[in-house]
């Protein structure tokens, strides 16, 4: 036995340093395969986290939001109640003028009084509105080469195009297509993700703008598949008539609404969406339809 062990004692010491060279090989992956997976239960537990305070933080808003409209309805309530007096004393002054001028008088030191509680209460209501809102300053469509560079560092490849004589807009409708382009692009990121391409382009006339945004969000999507979906012939007959609801679609179709714009949305199967925006009359719209505000 012991020559036996003698004679094969270079094999065995072989063997368990294989052995043990893979012992320890295992430990450390275990090890490591333990550090990853504790990491990534901290990773869990610190989304949660923020997710938990993003929640509470949203408790929180939403219920001064509540507690601010809440105020505002009251003084605007108020408000209402003020300027139907400020309008009865007014009457009660121009038939009273004539026939009995301190009753005029006393009326106009009543409308006096109640336009001065009137005001202030609408300066109250204008605080709180402010308060609510974003300070930012309002987007203006000559910025949008800013948002453009914003989407393009996200992973858009974005061309753009101009055709016609630009012209000014009204502040609000200024602030309705930027908003639009701006969902439009967000949409096309996030369905596509990066290296999805987006055309924007915007066609002005004498009185109007058409706004076309074009990506190819699926396919961009598809990229990475082995074989991409092929179309078929209903896909493409359901292209033409689907009503396209996807994210933001209903803010946008309300913004453009607002300024006289139809908007259109439809997906062009295996290749993206298409968003259309044709506003007839723009360049006098204040989102008051049929209100011309040129000056004679």
């Amino acid at each position: 036995m012991i020559a036996w062990m003698l004679e094969a004692g270079p094999d065995l010491v072989l063997v368990i340093t294989v052995a043990a060279a893979v012992l320890l090989m295992l430990v450390v992956v275990l090890l490591v395969a333990w550090l990853r997976a504790r990491s990534r239960a901290a990773s869990r537990e610190r989304d949660r986290a923020a997710a938990e305070q993003t929640r509470v933080e949203a408790e929180f808003a939403a219920a001064d939001q509540r507690n601010r409209l809440r105020i505002i309805r009251e003084l605007h309530e108020v408000a209402a109640h003020s300027l139907s007096v400020v309008i009865s004393q007014a009457d009660g002054a121009r038939y009273a003028a004539e026939r009995d001028p301190s009753a005029a008088a006393r009326s106009a030191a009543v409308i006096a009084e109640t336009t001065r509680s009137t005001l202030a209460d609408l300066r109250r209501i204008m605080s709180l509105v402010g308060e609510g809102e974003s300070r930012a300053v309002a987007p203006r469509l000559d910025t949008t080469h800013e948002l453009f560079a914003i989407m393009r560092d996200q992973g858009l490849v974005i061309t753009v195009e101009e055709f016609g004589s630009a012209f000014d807009l009204k502040p609000g409708a200024e602030i309705a297509v930027y908003r639009i382009v701006q969902e439009a692009l967000a949409n096309a990121l996030a369905f596509g993700g990066r290296g999805t391409e987006v055309r924007v382009t915007l066609t002005w006339s004498g009185e109007g703008l058409q706004l076309r945004v074009e990506d190819d969000g699926i396919r961009a999507r598809a990229a990475g598949e082995d074989e991409p979906g092929r179309v078929t012939i209903a896909e493409d007959m359901a292209a033409l008539t689907a009503t396209v609801t996807g994210r933001g679609i209903a803010e946008m179709r309300a913004r453009a609404e607002l300024y006289g714009g139809i908007l259109s949305a439809t997906t062009q199967p295996a290749v993206g969406f298409t968003l259309s925006v044709v506003f007839p009359s723009l360049r006098h719209h204040n989102g008051v339809h049929g209100v011309d505000l040129r000056r004679s």
